[in-house]
């Protein structure tokens, strides 16, 4: 990790957060948000861009992805994913210049958190994870539900297992199917490290059991889990890799007519499923400029 990044200890939402920091302290928050299998190092390349550009650039790892705590409540539902962003926000002295942005889990709290507290955010970019409007049926055809497999393996008692063997195997397969012909030899170490141990590998699958109902949802998150199904009212960049082996580049067709007016769709051609890592100049150079526009 270089050097220049700081190493933040946060509290927000009751929850010690670890994050990874770069930029001036009173410029406005940028805060990056990480999805799966992922930790906060892939922002590596969009940290001192943002910094650069005069913000305070934050990714933390999300709730559960060491080094940042296992919750006690075992909620890893939309809602709390929500809460912690705003918790966040406010821990980390954001006003309503900050801006927001998320890949794959991170878009899906992105969207919600966007809605839910709209003041907070000005700006908001989400990659890799299309509204759940543009989405539709399309989850449901015979080559996404292949791609789509993991989810429905991670509702099995038997996940943990499954995914711990052979040193995370299972995770090397999903950067090579869902990013083909990236050599994430540089990337898979910091995530693995993230979900090694075995309560951080069950909170991570614990996200998806959230999702499809296998785990029942928090009511102390209610209201911030309905806003999950919500459109942000800000105008959304939306990114999207055409050679995205976990969410094909089909999903992402008119992404932007589920978004607010003002709203863009970018596809990142020559990228798979973590384009940040695989083409971080053209990425940073389409998100510097929406966030500063």
């Amino acid at each position: 990790m270089p050097p220049s990044f700081e190493h933040l200890s946060v509290e927000a939402n009751g929850l010690h957060f670890a994050a990874l920091a770069a930029g001036p302290a009173d410029g406005p928050l940028a805060l990056c948000l990480h999805g799966f299998p992922d930790a906060a190092p892939t922002w590596r390349h969009l940290l001192p861009a943002l910094a650069d550009a005069g913000f305070r650039a934050v990714a933390p790892w999300m709730r559960g992805y060491a080094p940042t705590a296992v919750p006690a409540d075992g909620s890893y539902g939309l809602g709390a994913l929500v809460a912690d962003t705003g918790a966040l926000h406010e821990a980390l002295g954001g006003d309503g210049r900050a801006v927001l942005i998320g890949h794959d889990w991170g878009a899906i709290t992105a969207y919600g958190a966007a809605a839910f507290e709209p003041q907070r955010w000005s700006r908001v970019v989400t990659g890799a994870v299309p509204p759940v409007g543009a989405i539709g049926m399309k989850l449901f055809t015979y080559d996404q539900l292949k791609r789509s497999f993991y989810i429905f393996v991670f509702q099995s008692p038997l996940a943990e297992m499954a995914v711990g063997l052979d040193d995370l195997s299972f995770i090397d397969g999903l950067w090579r199917d869902w990013s083909p012909g990236y050599d994430a030899a540089g990337d898979l170490p910091a995530v693995k490290d993230a979900l090694r141990d075995p309560s951080n590998l069950a909170a991570a699958i614990g996200y998806y059991r959230a999702m499809l109902g296998t785990s029942p949802p928090d009511p102390a998150y209610a209201a911030q889990q309905a806003a999950g199904g919500s459109v942000p009212p800000q105008p959304v960049l939306y990114l999207h890799g055409d050679h995205d082996g976990c969410m094909a580049v089909e999903m992402a067709e008119d992404a932007e007519q589920f978004l607010s007016p003002g709203s863009k769709r970018v596809i990142v051609a020559g990228a798979g499923h973590f384009f940040h890592v695989e083409q971080p100049e053209v990425v940073n150079r389409h998100i510097l400029d929406w966030v500063t526009a």
